[in-house]
């Protein structure tokens, strides 16, 4: 699967004609508004994951029965939609793909994106799924407005389309700067169904990057629902040692 999924992306780079549809500033940091209590966004966002970038890219700390038991899926579930390397359901998210071919394709093995929501906020990662274009210059085939020079190609093409890039007059002294990004070739999704797919990635990140966010929400409960009886016991208790004082 990852080397199909690679050979796919560069073969986007002779999807550049068609219409053009321009997108806003290049570089922007777009508001990602993940709902982590929204469950149907994180498991979509898992499935699309394991679909499209878990076969460079592994979650080191994380294990497929710990992902089934946060987000409320079956086992039978998970290893269907989100296992393609034949794993056991006890084991860690680890991608297929062997560091000396990642080296060999894109320059340097993928990194564990398993603290990446921590690392850089839900934020970046939202506008950074958002941001590939074609750039011909690059090994890959593809740059990244938010990460210039990103050793990686884009991998949900298929579904956002092809964005390139329109450059800004060149001044003395200085590199062209991309001004803007066109959809130059419309891929699977509306742009509205992408910003969700981007954001429902995000959030399936942001939850792997905290996973005890769900647990801490169950425990949090109790502990208030605690706090509240302990503190309706001392009031009681207050008015049975001071009545006699009073």
């Amino acid at each position: 699967m990852n080397k199909r999924t690679f050979v796919c992306a560069l073969l986007a780079l002779a999807l550049a004609g068609g219409p053009a549809l321009a997108q806003e500033a290049p570089g922007t940091i777009y508001d990602a508004h993940v709902n982590l209590h929204d469950i149907a966004s994180v498991q979509r966002g898992g499935r699309i994951f394991f679909n499209y970038c878990a076969g460079c890219h592994s979650l080191n700390y994380m294990r497929y029965e710990r992902i089934a038991h946060d987000l409320g899926l079956s086992e039978k579930q998970v290893m269907t939609d989100f296992d393609f390397n034949g794993v056991k359901f006890g084991d860690h998210a680890i991608s297929s793909m062997p560091a000396a071919d990642a080296e060999k394709w894109f320059g340097k093995a993928p990194p564990d994106l398993s603290l990446e929501v921590r690392a850089r906020g839900e934020n970046w990662v939202f506008s950074y799924l958002k941001s590939f274009y074609l750039d011909p210059t690059r090994p890959v085939g593809w740059n990244n407005t938010v990460f210039p020079n990103a050793s990686m190609p884009n991998p949900l093409w298929s579904l956002q389309g092809v964005q390139t890039a329109v450059f800004a007059p060149a001044k003395a002294g200085h590199d062209p700067q991309v001004e803007k990004l066109e959809l130059s070739r419309p891929g699977l999704e509306s742009p509205e169904q992408f910003d969700r797919t981007a954001r429902d990635v995000t959030a399936f990140l942001t939850y792997v990057a905290e996973p005890n966010t769900y647990e801490r929400d169950r425990l949090g409960l109790w502990v208030i629902l605690y706090l509240v009886g302990f503190s309706l016991l001392a009031v009681f208790l207050k008015r049975d040692y001071w009545k006699d004082i009073h």
